[in-house]
Formats: structure tokens, sequence, C-alpha cells
């Protein structure tokens, strides 16, 4: 191999150029990091809790409301909201997931997704227990509201994914002839295609 040529990276590979939606790619991290550091920044330097709160919970609310109906959509093709009854009051969550072979889910946007999905809550308990270390007691609303909207995101994210996993396996298995081996076979393969993602 000639040294002058690069080796172009892997798909899957953590690098926000092999996106298929490197502008919603970058907006989604961007919200995703834009309200810790903020609040990291009020907490160390400025001590203003009225202007940090504020800020914080702007990103936070922008951030949710950007994965949930954009982000989601388009780099994994899941989406999820929540319906009210109007007759009982009695509310219920509904996934909606891309048709299977219409959409194709890049691995990298996939990567990215589920990563920053799953270490921003982390992070917000972290900063949970700072606060509780520093005897800080009056940034912990705003930690509980971070942590109220992040594990929200992604625990429903989550259950969609799964939801659509099933649906697929379902009509997988009825679309061909033997419909309890190919379940089988398809769960176990899902799992450990999850698990290696």
């Amino acid at each position: 191999m000639d040294g002058t040529q690069q080796q172009q990276p892997l798909p899957g590979t953590l690098s926000w150029r092999l996106s298929s939606h490197p502008i919603t790619l970058l907006t989604f991290l961007a919200f995703r990091l834009s309200s810790l550091l903020v609040y990291l920044f009020g907490l160390i330097f400025i001590k203003s809790l009225v202007m940090i709160f504020i800020i914080t919970i702007l990103l936070l609310a922008a951030d949710f409301y950007y994965l949930k109906n954009i982000a989601g959509r388009r780099l994994v093709g899941l989406r999820w909201w929540n319906e009210v009854d109007p007759q009982t009051g009695d509310s219920h969550w509904v996934f909606e997931s891309s048709e299977p072979g219409t959409k194709v889910i890049n691995p990298t946007d996939s990567r990215f997704f589920w990563l920053a999905m799953y270490v921003q809550p982390l992070l917000w308990i972290g900063l949970a227990i700072l606060a509780f270390v520093r005897i800080s007691f009056l940034w912990l609303p705003l930690v509980a509201i971070a942590l109220g909207l992040t594990i929200t995101n992604s625990l429903a994210f989550s259950r969609c994914d799964k939801f659509s996993q099933a649906s697929n396996l379902a009509g997988n298995a009825f679309l061909s002839g033997n419909i309890a081996s190919n379940l089988a076979s398809n769960m176990a393969s899902n799992m450990v295609g999850r698990l290696f993602r």
C-alpha cells in the first residue's frame, strides 16, 4: 500500500465526516454538550444561580425537543410521543420507526446517537453527586430537571428501538414459512448485533 494514501475509516467509526446527516448530528451533539458546559461554567466561575438556571433549562428543553422530533428520526429512524385519551385521561407512549428497507441507518450516526443518549444521564448523575459532596443543594433542582428530561428520552428511545426490533422480527417471521425458528434466530442475531454496534 502506498504511504501517501490515507486509510479510509471503517463504517461506524466516531467521525462526524462519515455521517449521513452531519448537520443534524452536529446540532444534536451541540445541544447535548451545551447544557452540561453551561452548568459547569456557572458552577465553577459565575455563581449566578438564576442566570445559569434559565440558560441551562432553555438548552435542556431545546435538546429534548430536537432529539425527540428531529435527531432521533433522521439519525436512527425512531420517534416517540405521548398521547392522552380525552375520555379517560390515561396517557400512553406511541413509538414510531421507519419501515424496514425504506431507510438505511448509518452505523456512525447510530453509534453517536446511542452513545450520547446513554452518556449524558450518567454525566448528570455525576454532577448530582458533586452537588451533594460540595453541599450545593441550590443546584440540585436544576440537576433533577436535567436528569428527568435526559432519562425520559433515553427510556423512550430504548423502548422505541425494542418495539421496532420486535416489529421487524415478527414481520420477518410471518413473511417466511418457518415462524418459530426464524423468530428465535432473528432475536438471537439482533441481541448480538446490538451488543457490538
